[in-house]
């Protein structure tokens, strides 16, 4: 009895289990190096550097507008509270 379960347990490791497991491993090995692949190719085409660079500059200078819009507000903000402080 005991002879036949190792029996029968050695024939389905061997028959079934290593290629399967051998299988599932080539599987997942591929699928890693396919998805780095596409990683690498969506991290070159996805957004060329000249188009950053652009998105860069516009933003920048939006903001260098808003500091310049917030630099009046507060220089105007001081004029009046100096003259009220005078008067």
């Amino acid at each position: 009895m005991n002879s036949d379960f190792i029996q029968t347990t050695m024939w389905w490791i061997s028959v079934i289990e290593l290629p399967a497991l051998a299988g599932l491993f080539m599987l997942i090995w591929s699928l890693t190096r396919e998805l780095a692949a596409f990683g690498l190719d969506v991290a070159r085409t996805y957004a060329p550097s000249v188009q950053v660079r652009e998105l860069e500059l516009r933003l920048t200078s939006h903001l260098l507008r808003i500091e310049a819009k917030l630099d009046a507000t507060a220089l105007k903000a001081e004029r009046l509270t100096a003259k009220e402080e005078q008067s």
